[in-house]
């Protein structure tokens, strides 16, 4: 498994609509369209996509998120950076939880001063400028990666919601 699995699980589940097509995908994604193949069959073997290929095994994909995200893609945060928000920083967990601490995305193109997490792909920042729903299912995860106890619980109750 690689970190782009999940941005691409997530992408999929953010354009809902199963008739989604690999170079559509790749070019929002800003990935090849063999990362995104590769990504697919690795997805397929880990049962988190349907035979078909098509549509996210959104049970399963939950348990992995809830589980195994933070130890698998572990993430500490890092150097004061300018990026885009993620994490409790951005929506929806900005909205309950005050804080004078960001995380951000470390990108030139970001308007908020943070400490660095590293997205799990690097093209995320860019790939999410015109993707609010796929900023806010990463900003979740980022949440459950580098979140204490109650942003995790936060953020496992809107995954939950989100996917199911």
């Amino acid at each position: 498994m690689k970190p782009q699995d999940v941005v691409i699980l997530l992408k999929i589940i953010a354009t809902n609509n199963d008739d989604w097509k690999q170079k559509e995908l790749a070019d929002s994604l800003i990935m090849s369209q063999s990362e995104i193949s590769q990504s697919l069959v690795r997805m397929q073997y880990a049962g988190l996509l349907f035979e078909n290929g098509k549509k996210v095994m959104r049970n399963s994909l939950l348990e992995f998120l809830k589980y195994g995200i933070s130890y698998v893609f572990p993430q500490k945060p890092g150097a004061m950076v300018r990026g885009v928000p993620t994490a409790h920083s951005f929506l929806p967990l900005n909205k309950i939880i005050m804080s004078d601490e960001n995380y951000v995305w470390p990108s030139a193109k970001g308007k908020m001063r943070g400490q660095s997490i590293l997205p799990l792909y690097p093209s995320v920042p860019d790939a999410v400028s015109n993707d609010n729903q796929l900023h806010e299912l990463l900003s979740l995860v980022d949440a459950l990666r580098v979140g204490k106890a109650r942003e995790r619980k936060l953020a496992i109750e809107e995954l939950t919601n989100r996917l199911m």
